[in-house]
């Protein structure tokens, strides 16, 4: 279906929103409805309902994962003077760390 909305008014273009937005939240109610009757249907299954699994914890979620779906490492190493200062131990050192290393410093002393 198409419709011409360059020949439309602007009255005509509200009242097609208007609509829209009607429908829109029309399928959206009946989309909950089937999902909580689904998801009644399944808790039957089990012998629950969806009342005795509102108390349930949810499952632990894995380990967070970055926007390039690398998952997310716990540091390893500590600045010896600012404890907020970290390193995981991936990829190049840090400057502190070069320099922590040339000063006679080990890896050993600041491992966490």
């Amino acid at each position: 279906m198409k419709i011409n909305l360059k020949g439309m008014s602007r009255k005509e273009l509200e009242k097609l929103r208007a609509d829209v937005d009607k429908a829109l939240e029309k399928v959206g109610d009946e989309e909950k409805r089937a999902a909580l009757e689904a998801a009644q249907k399944a808790a039957k299954a089990f012998g629950y309902s969806l009342a005795d699994l509102a108390d349930v914890k949810a499952p632990r979620k894995p380990a967070s994962k970055k926007a390039d779906g690398r998952s997310k490492v716990a540091p390893k190493f500590r600045h010896p003077e600012n404890g907020d200062v970290t390193w995981t131990g991936r990829g190049r050192q840090p400057k502190w760390v070069v320099e922590y290393l040339a000063n006679g410093g080990s890896l050993d002393d600041i491992t966490i």
